[in-house]
């Protein structure tokens, strides 16, 4: 099942991100006593981070964060995905919460891969269930780093896959695999800019393209977060008011 919501502006967005992502904080700690949130880089990090971090009734301290992907670069290079986020929502949070980064292992993808897969393992105990994956889409529809006609569209083994050839720069990168993904409780996608318009028309609105964003259906839900001007192509069918 899917959900997409349109917002006027990016601020009104993050807004209507923030109090999604709250009640779903809520209801996970009510229910188990953590929050379990895996996080993808670009905007995402800065849209969801702009309300969220003030959020008084977010309980930061029993959050778990993990990363969806990530670049195998140094945590505080410019290309990491996780320093995006520690700059824009962990640095400001009160009651700190519990990060598993990518592990120190330089451009091997596949040691990092290799590291991070056992990591799931040894938190989870078994494949993981996220309460929450966060995503962003890129411009050629991938999300994660799961590009279009890459061999790991097709991965059904491992649940944290290394990659080299990235068609972005760095090419070595690690990323969670559809098993994982799809065995999610909930998947939101975030994005915006009237650039993403064409992309976003296709993936919603044309199913057999089959592009990896469309691979993505989770044992719950898919939520798109979205402006209006990534929305303009949209029919009003598709869409609706947060």
């Amino acid at each position: 099942m899917s959900h997409t919501y349109t917002f006027p502006t990016t601020d009104a967005l993050s807004s209507g991100l923030n109090d999604f992502v709250a009640k779903r904080s809520i209801e996970a700690i009510a229910d188990h006593g953590a929050f379990t949130v895996a996080v993808s880089g670009g905007s995402l990090p800065k849209l969801l981070s702009k309300d969220l971090r003030e959020n008084p009734e977010v309980d930061f301290s029993k959050w778990e964060i993990f990363w969806a992907d990530e670049r195998c670069v140094p945590l505080d290079d410019a290309d990491s995905n996780y320093r995006e986020l520690k700059i824009h929502l962990l640095d400001a949070v009160h009651g700190q919460p519990k990060t598993h980064a990518i592990g120190n292992f330089g451009k091997d993808a596949e040691k990092a891969a290799v590291d991070y897969e056992q990591r799931l393992k040894d938190y989870f105990k078994g494949l993981p269930a996220f309460d929450l994956i966060l995503l962003g889409m890129g411009p050629d529809g991938h999300c994660c780093s799961l590009f279009p006609g890459h061999p790991l569209l097709n991965e059904t083994t491992r649940w944290v896959a290394p990659i080299t050839d990235s068609p972005k720069p760095p090419p070595e990168r690690i990323t969670l695999t559809y098993p994982v993904v799809n065995h999610a409780k909930a998947v939101a996608f975030v994005t915006a800019g009237e650039g993403k318009q064409d992309m976003l028309q296709k993936i919603l609105e044309q199913p057999q393209l089959q592009l990896p964003c469309q691979r993505v259906q989770p044992q719950g839900p898919v939520y798109w977060f979205v402006d209006e001007a990534a929305a303009g192509k949209l029919q009003k069918q598709t869409v609706s008011k947060y």
